[in-house]
């Protein structure tokens, strides 16, 4: 039987702040040049973490369903793990996609329909990253679509639905987490090579390789800490963001000392409170600068 805790576990906990630091980063950057709408920055949150569960259940499902996490380290997987059926794991990617819909529809009537262009187009590639029948994810491109998803268009969508404009320190902000969030798939992927390479499954890390992959990690980690340093000459109060370099020695060491399997497993949880600790201070900073 599934539990709420199998539940829990599958919709991957661990990677919820790829969806919440956008938001908070694209509402600080809205604040510094517009008022407050909490409702707004509410249903953009609600959209980012339905779909950040969304896709995790289907990558769940999918992978499932293809024998690709038949021998998986890590977090439990639904579908591979036996501990719930294919289609209670897909209706469960579906429900989430329908709410995220639901949600982007009231943002969308609130601000722009064009909004619901964009947000098809995340359900799409939510969808596509594992699920279909030519999967993105398979062929290395899943960290593109995570740093435009989860990082421009989250970030810069978030700005616009508050501010109804664009700005440069939210296009900066865009960059800085699309490249934490890529930095947290390039964790797990980095993790599951041995037995993605054996399902067939051509991540960027089995493209890359184990040693190329561990030179981009911290390249994703350096890149999402000099935004800051390029926002402050128009808002100084980015460099607040800086306060959460220390949260990254310890995931670099690991990653470059060649820590693997199952022990990359903390180093995703790391990143994951690197990306939060980060986005939560430079929305704060730009909203005071």
């Amino acid at each position: 039987m599934t539990t709420a805790a199998h539940w829990l576990e599958g919709a991957r906990p661990r990677t919820l702040p790829a969806a919440l630091a956008p938001v908070l980063v694209g509402t600080g950057a809205a604040l510094a040049v517009a008022d407050a709408r909490p409702v707004r920055a509410l249903l953009a949150l609600v959209v980012a973490l339905a779909l950040q569960v969304g896709v995790n259940y289907a990558n769940d499902y999918s992978d499932g369903v293809r024998g690709t996490d038949d021998d998986r380290l890590g977090p439990l997987r639904l579908v591979g793990g036996g501990h719930a059926s294919p289609k209670a794991v897909l209706r469960a990617a579906l429900l989430s996609f329908g709410v995220a819909a639901a949600a982007g529809l009231v943002l969308a009537a609130l601000t722009s329909w064009w909004d619901l262009l964009i947000g098809a187009a995340a359900i799409v590639a939510a969808w596509g990253y594992t699920g279909g029948a030519r999967p993105y994810g398979y062929r290395g491109f899943g960290e593109v679509s995570v740093f435009v998803f989860f990082g421009l268009l989250a970030v810069l969508g978030t700005t616009y639905v508050q501010a109804e404009r664009l700005t440069w320190p939210s296009l900066a902000g865009g960059v800085a987490c699309g490249a934490l969030a890529c930095a947290i798939l390039v964790t797990n992927n980095l993790r599951d090579v041995p037995t993605d390479t054996l399902a067939g499954k051509r991540t960027l890390a089995v493209v890359l390789g184990d040693q190329r992959t561990r030179v981009l990690y911290p390249a994703l980690v350096a890149t999402a800490l000099l935004m800051p340093l390029v926002t402050a000459p128009a808002v100084p109060g980015a460099l607040l963001a800086l306060l959460s370099a220390p949260l990254a020695v310890g995931p670099v060491e690991k990653v470059r000392s060649g820590t693997s399997g199952r022990d990359l497993v903390a180093v995703l949880a790391a990143t994951g409170k690197l990306q939060l600790v980060f986005g939560v201070l430079l929305a704060v900073g730009l909203a005071l600068g």
